[in-house]
């Protein structure tokens, strides 16, 4: 749905005024020109989005994309190593969760600080990290509980 609403940006109306070319104005350069309105427009604007800029330098775009967005440079995704032979076991651990305190068949999310021992299910992380802001569905942030 994004790419389609960058290609046809006046056709989508996921911007409520959809800027006009301008004169002589490159296909690129307008597409660079509305992208980050485009982040910034619901439903990306909550979005874990990346940028990927293939080719440097980065283009300077008019408007700075969200705080969130990811910007990137590189011509592709690293390539995971292949380990050959069988496939080995791995034992599950079956924790519960530090907010609703059940143990369900939902994988947990760790903390990202080594030393804190924090796992919870997103759906509780999420209703804690929303809980300033009911109405939407995607958290940005939050604090380690």
């Amino acid at each position: 749905q994004f790419e389609w609403a960058w290609q046809h940006p006046n056709a989508s109306h996921r911007l409520l005024t959809p800027p006009l070319r301008r004169p002589r104005e490159q296909p690129i350069s307008f597409a660079l020109r509305i992208l980050p309105r485009l982040l910034r427009a619901p439903p990306w604007s909550r979005l874990p989005l990346k940028i990927r800029w293939l080719r440097p330098p980065r283009p300077a775009l008019e408007l700075a994309p969200p705080p969130h967005v990811v910007e990137e440079e590189g011509v592709g995704l690293p390539r995971l190593k292949r380990k050959k032979g069988r496939s080995q076991e791995v034992d599950v651990v079956i924790d519960e969760c530090g907010l609703c305190m059940e143990t369900q068949a939902t994988p947990l999310l760790r903390c990202l600080r080594p030393q804190c021992s924090m796992a919870a299910h997103p759906p509780c992380l999420a209703r804690l990290f929303l809980a300033r802001e009911p109405q939407q569905l995607l958290p940005l942030g939050g604090a380690c509980p």
